[in-house]
């Protein structure tokens, strides 16, 4: 007796979770608000598939490495006459004078061991080298661009709000991007394709800017728009910077942006901060630099170009730019989460409509119920009183998975709802299985108390054969399985374990309920 009131306040405990967790899915503003997340083929969303540039990011190292070696050669008082980045990725140095080629080779050896001398030619006094990355080498930096764009876009969404997204790498420089429940589209698509490569540059204002639009700009100036629209007309207004190619700061030294409302114009903006090396960097470069303008540049866009008009100590800087709040906001989580190694581009873009979604959850319902109900009535008429036990241990487990997929967050697709169902057969299978045992001890003369109790002990060891076997296929399938394959699996894993509870635990303590400590002399089975 006290191991039944032990075993029926578990049992009563487990349930009560379960429905607790459950009932938030039906009632929104229910404790504890978590509900059962309804996968894209359910609830609708978008479908992205997006290649990175792979091949930019190794320009772009390439670019920075020109300038790392630039600087040290200025620093070894080396002399060059150009290094400049050709197509396909190599660098071409003009040197002259065998003490500067020496300087030049050495400096390569200690500094820039990852660089190779591709070839040599001499050419009257000058001396032409072509520099290059292994192939080794910028395998590993298209790998790493693929692989950071991936945790830049998981970040960015995660602070964007969907709920189980599923990102993932699809072959080398493709990343699946599925997000349930997005209906503005073409801001998530803003959020994600952004760059957010943030530069601090000086604009030149000692060149002719109508002059440099005409021709080319001056050497060391690049020309940079800043893009406005007015908000009554919509008419977009371009203004263009003559820009110093310089990068003073750039973005990898935030720590955070927020959005922040101007109080004298009520004006969203986005407030930055930088870490401690960036923020002496900047004060040192608002230092140098008053009554010059410093442009805030994001993704080749000029943002603002505001006069210095003092040092700025503190490490706080603002990017004003006529923002609506949603942009503000989109533009902070995107500088939070730092910048794309190298461009995207959308390869494949599909919207799921919630309609498609509503009609896959009716008609998975429906299935369910038409299904659950031929068991429900099979079993009654079959095993009779006994048979309703297996009902009511089956109701009891739709409710666990249903509890324990709101509980643990999972996300319950399409090919989750065949689990359930799948579950449903299964769940009655075990019933069965202890059953027929049970009938087969009555046979043998027992009475009924000693043959549920011999039924249930001989019944075990083949029930749990049977759901640990597909328990572990479950397990498999979710650790190597992907989107759908892992929504089915996971209501599976979770209908196993509820199956064995309530055929192994409720069924029994059903049978005990009724039998024990009475005399019964027939059991309707």
């Amino acid at each position: 007796m006290k191991i039944l009131t032990w075993r029926g306040t578990l049992i009563t405990s487990i349930l009560a979770i379960a429905l607790v967790y459950l009932l938030p899915t039906v009632c929104p503003d229910c404790w504890p608000h978590k509900k059962i997340n309804l996968g894209l083929d359910l609830q609708g969303g978008m479908n992205l598939v997006l290649e990175v540039q792979s091949e930019k990011a190794v320009e772009t190292t390439l670019e920075r490495t020109i300038h790392e070696l630039k600087k040290e050669l200025r620093d070894g008082d080396v002399k060059h006459s150009g290094i400049s980045l050709n197509a396909g990725n190599t660098i071409t140095a003009v040197l002259s004078g065998k003490e500067n080629i020496d300087g030049f080779n050495k400096i390569l050896s200690e500094n820039f061991n990852t660089l190779m001398i591709n070839s040599t030619q001499k050419q009257g006094e000058a001396t032409t080298m072509v520099l290059k990355l292994p192939d080794k080498e910028q395998e590993s930096i298209r790998k790493m661009a693929t692989e950071q764009a991936l945790e830049t876009i998981r970040n960015r969404i995660d602070e964007f709000g969907v709920s189980e997204p599923d990102i993932r790498i699809q072959g080398e420089n493709r990343i699946l991007v599925q997000l349930p429940g997005v209906t503005d589209t073409q801001r998530a698509k803003d959020l994600i394709g952004r760059t957010a490569r943030l530069n601090f540059q000086l604009v030149d204002e000692t060149g002719d800017v109508a002059s440099a639009l005409k021709g080319t700009p001056p050497p060391g100036d690049s020309i940079l728009y800043q893009v406005k629209t007015n908000p009554q007309t919509g008419q977009t207004i371009k203004t263009p910077f003559l820009i110093k190619n310089r990068v003073l700061l750039d973005g990898s030294s935030l720590t955070d942006a927020r959005v922040m409302i101007d109080s004298q114009y009520n004006e969203p903006y986005v407030g930055i901060e930088f870490d401690r090396k960036g923020a002496r960097l900047f004060e040192r470069i608002t230092g140098e630099n008053i009554k010059k303008r410093l442009a805030i540049v994001l993704d080749k866009t000029v943002y603002s170009a505001p006069v210095i008009q003092d040092r700025i100590a503190g490490g706080k800087a603002r990017i004003t730019g006529n923002f609506t709040t949603e942009e503000a906001r989109d533009l902070a989580i995107a500088l939070r989460a730092g910048a794309l190694p190298a461009p995207v581009k959308i390869l494949e873009e599909r919207t799921v409509g919630p309609t498609l979604g509503a009609d896959s959850i009716r008609m998975g319902i429906v299935s369910m119920i038409v299904g659950g109900l031929l068991v429900i009535i099979f079993m009654a008429i079959y095993y009779k009183g006994s048979g309703l036990i297996a009902d009511f241990a089956l109701i009891m487990n739709i409710i666990l998975i249903g509890g324990g997929l709101a509980a643990f967050q999972a996300t319950l697709t399409l090919p989750g709802i065949a689990g359930i169902i799948l579950t449903i057969g299964m769940a009655v299978d075990a019933n069965v299985i202890i059953f027929e045992r049970i009938r087969e001890e009555l046979f043998s003369g027992k009475t009924p108390a000693a043959s549920v109790k011999a039924g249930f002990e001989r019944a075990t060891l083949t029930v749990l054969d049977a759901n640990v076997t597909t328990l572990i296929v479950a397990v498999v399938l979710f650790q190597f399985g992907t989107g759908p394959i892992k929504g089915f699996a996971v209501t599976l894993g979770l209908g196993i374990v509820a199956s064995l509870f309530t055929a192994l635990v409720l069924s029994k303590s059903c049978f005990d309920f009724f039998i024990s400590g009475k005399k019964v002399s027939t059991l309707s089975i």
